[in-house]
């Protein structure tokens, strides 16, 4: 009886649908089309960091499953804010998208003259995955584990350097949180993106970087930097022979995410469609061996789930901002 009931009430429902539909104003015919032309995704940083080698592999998923390619563009500076603006101030209509990552939560209360409000300003449509952040190190470096790392900073307080992708980007605020919650006098030096950190980490022009698992495992596999910690609370499945930093310091946890917003405005149809191709590819066995090559974990959500993620996220990194007297202009 009650299989009954469902399927007459989702008859009823559908008719209304079918109804409804034959009075349904143009923009709504329109958005069922979506999307009849290329998608731009804006990847806030240069070419060949994580956040850009990550939404390299998700737009092409995209451009599959949606029948129209996502062109992944790449606009860096301001610790990402500089594409988060450009999307921001782009048509409501579908067609330019960002890949989010912490920076966008962080950065809400780092800058202090934004001209955005990135939860004001954007709306959510999926999350993508959950990752860690790793603490690398050059090979000339006498280190061995992050104890050994304190040691060595405690011993020479400010000559040490802490590389990070930009002001307010996750590879910034866990470098950040380590000074803090470890005691130390170390040296923030940020560059346009993690890649072109890379060079100076490897010859030991600077110290230390917590980059994206993406961005530093190949030069950890290959033997050009060494890793000392992953920076979420616990070891990460596939690294279990690299330590949490937590295990040394302890309370320190920084849990970076990716994610796709759009521009405020955007219709709810779109965000559907967008939505739902994401959390196929999430579903996809392929797609979830490529992330777990990159030594990320799916985060299928809703676009209200992901908004609420990045809120809370928002809430967490100001905290970290106000007790670290963090600011940037």
């Amino acid at each position: 009886m009650r299989a009954i009931r469902r399927l007459l009430m989702f008859g009823l429902g559908a008719g209304c649908l079918i109804a409804a539909g034959l009075f349904a104003p143009q923009p709504a015919v329109a958005a069922e089309k979506y999307p009849t032309r290329p998608i731009h995704l804006v990847a806030a940083f240069p070419a060949g960091g994580a956040v850009d080698t990550t939404a390299r592999i998700v737009a092409d998923w995209l451009s599959r499953d949606l029948g129209q390619q996502v062109i992944v563009e790449n606009r860096a500076g301001s610790g990402g804010n500089l594409g988060a603006a450009a999307v921001i101030n782009s048509p409501p209509d579908g067609y330019t998208l960002l890949f989010d990552a912490p920076n966008n939560a962080i950065s809400a209360s780092l800058y202090k003259k934004l001209p955005f409000d990135f939860l004001r300003d954007t709306t959510p449509v999926a999350g993508l995955m959950l990752l860690t952040n790793i603490m690398v190190v050059p090979p000339s470096l006498p280190v061995k584990t992050v104890a050994d790392f304190i040691a060595l900073a405690k011993a020479k307080p400010g000559e040490l350097s802490f590389a990070s992708s930009g002001n307010g980007t996750s590879v910034h605020l866990s470098g950040e949180l380590f000074k803090l919650t470890a005691g130390l006098d170390i040296i923030h030096v940020p560059y346009r993106g993690a890649a072109p950190a890379y060079p100076d980490l490897m010859t030991g022009k600077v110290h230390v970087l917590f980059d994206n698992l993406p961005g530093s495992i190949e030069f950890v596999r290959s033997g050009q930097l060494k890793a000392l910690g992953v920076t979420v609370a616990k070891r990460w499945p596939g690294l279990p022979d690299i330590p949490a930093i937590a295990e040394t310091v302890p309370g320190y946890e920084a849990a970076p995410w990716y994610g796709i917003s759009a521009p405020k405005g955007t219709p709810a149809e779109v965000v559907a469609i967008l939505n739902r191709s994401v959390n196929s590819a999430l579903a996809d066995p392929k797609m979830q061996a490529k992330l777990a090559d990159l030594g990320g974990i799916p985060m299928p959500m809703s676009p209200a789930e992901f908004g609420k993620f990045v809120a809370d996220d928002t809430a967490k990194w100001a905290k970290v901002v106000k007790a670290a007297n963090l600011s940037v202009e």
